[in-house]
């Protein structure tokens, strides 16, 4: 069994982090009741005996004495971090895996990456050493981290540098949540482009999330509950409703329940390699089989149902429908259709009593209504689980390489250029050692190419298809 290391990496990060901790210790505490040390547990927690002086002593089988998250903890302001440290998840962490400051980043990129990348490079190293040496088989590295701020994405993506050259052969899977158009900070469109080309060269996949699509999520969901409909109501204390138990503002940002979208997405994602199935896909599999080329390694997730994200009782949907949601764009945790793009691969990651004659149904249920690029028409990649998400009997991450991200980027790149064409706030960022005006033209260069190759593929998509020749086997 294989092991990864979540590296949560600014404010945002943190806070998705801690709502993932506390979702995969539910959903452990559901499958494993006897309160053994499994494999399945030891894909993100070690099992360690406190009494033990200085790091504790790793037990690799029994009962479950301590649980440390395999986990680092960065952020250049202290108040989010010490709000996990003083919370539930406290004694899930100890302070050997933190790295924080006071003053922060001020949302600037440069700070984050320039500044406080040279000013941790070393403490960073240990601590991820430190993570890496307790694992077995150490296979995926997880960093979660915004575009828009400061430290999430300076140091965030300067951490990426740092995996790739320390830890080559461990997989970097980055979950990136892109601003809005409608974002409080100023210069995110600039901290985006700029991490965006850090991206573009040293992860090995990236999992875009727009703030815009789990807000909309979000109301879709408040929606739904306020309807009235049969069956549906609001678990007590749920994400959904605030302290005071009433529902939450429209102008409120719900951001604990986005959270929890993006934290279920990646329990989802690893569910595969912790829990037992008929058809398992490791996380290597992923990156071999929906990246076709190295740049084009941004894969837009869909997650159905999404009522196991806001604790809100919804009849289930049927398996079939179930499958139809994924390619909706209204599923989408980027706004994006791909269902009117054209797919590169796609990947259906399943999970409970759900069968593969159930899934090859749906694809071929499912296929004449999406376009695959011509050399990959069977460009799918299944997985099975049978353990289900907590309180449901079925569920599915969808994840798709598919040129509908293209409009996110070009969004972006128009935000960057109106700001850019001003020069309004560069000198935020000169003022910094090490940037250059260079910086920033190398990376809108950068993110234009990734758009052009993206367009590229788009424009094949009317072609008529090759009627190719089939290998003929005799029987």
């Amino acid at each position: 069994m294989t092991q990864s290391v979540i590296v949560q990496v600014g404010q945002c990060g943190n806070q998705i982090g801690c709502c993932f901790w506390d979702l995969a210790l539910r959903e452990h505490a559901s499958v494993n009741q006897k309160g053994i040390y499994d494999e399945a547990i030891s894909s993100f927690f070690r099992n360690v005996d406190t009494r033990m002086v200085g790091d504790g002593g790793s037990i690799s089988k029994g009962k479950i004495c301590s649980l440390k998250a395999r986990a680092v903890l960065i952020d250049m302001e202290e108040g989010v971090v010490n709000e996990i440290l003083q919370g539930p998840l406290r004694d899930v962490f100890d302070s050997k895996q933190l790295i924080t400051d006071i003053s922060g980043s001020g949302n600037n990129w440069a700070v984050g990456h320039k500044v406080f990348g040279s000013l941790y490079q070393e403490q960073i190293l240990e601590k991820l050493r430190k993570s890496a040496e307790h694992c077995d088989c150490l296979q995926c590295f997880f960093i979660i981290h915004s575009m828009g701020g400061g430290t999430g994405s300076g140091l965030g993506t300067f951490l990426l540098k740092v995996l790739e050259d320390e830890f080559p052969e461990v997989y970097r899977f980055v979950t990136s949540i892109y601003p809005s158009g409608e974002d409080d900070v100023i210069t995110s469109p600039y901290n985006s482009i700029l991490a965006m080309k850090e991206l573009n060269e040293h992860a090995d996949c990236v999992l875009p999330i727009d703030n815009q699509s789990l807000f909309d999520i979000i109301s879709k969901i408040d929606l739904v509950v306020n309807s009235g409909k049969l069956g549906t109501a609001v678990k007590p204390k749920s994400l959904v409703t605030s302290s005071a138990g009433a529902f939450k503002k429209q102008q409120e940002k719900p951001f604990d329940a986005m959270n929890n979208i993006v934290a279920n997405l990646l329990l989802n994602l690893t569910s595969s390699a912790r829990f037992e199935g008929s058809l398992n896909m490791d996380l290597n599999e992923i990156s071999m089989n929906l990246v076709p080329f190295p740049q084009l390694h941004y894969l837009v997730s869909s997650l159905t149902p999404l009522y196991t994200l806001a604790d809100v009782n919804i009849p289930p949907r049927r398996l079939d429908q179930m499958f139809s949601d994924a390619f909706s764009k209204d599923h989408q945790l980027i706004q994006a259709d791909p269902k009117h793009s054209l797919y590169l691969a796609c990947a259906l990651m399943v999970r409970g009593n759900v069968q593969i004659s159930d899934l090859r149904r749906n694809i071929e249920r499912l296929k004449p209504s999406l376009q695959f690029v011509s050399w990959n028409q069977e460009g799918w990649k299944t997985s099975l689980c049978s353990v289900p998400p907590v309180g449901h009997s079925h569920s599915l991450l969808a994840l798709a390489n598919n040129t509908c991200v293209k409009p996110t980027f070009l969004e972006l790149r128009e935000r960057f250029m109106r700001l850019y064409k001003k020069k309004a706030h560069l000198h935020h960022y000169l003022q910094i050692e090490g940037m250059e005006e260079s910086c920033f033209t190398e990376a809108v260069s950068s993110l234009s190419a990734l758009i052009q190759e993206y367009s590229q593929l788009d424009a094949t998509k009317s072609m008529p298809m090759e009627d190719l020749p089939r290998l003929s086997v005799a029987v």
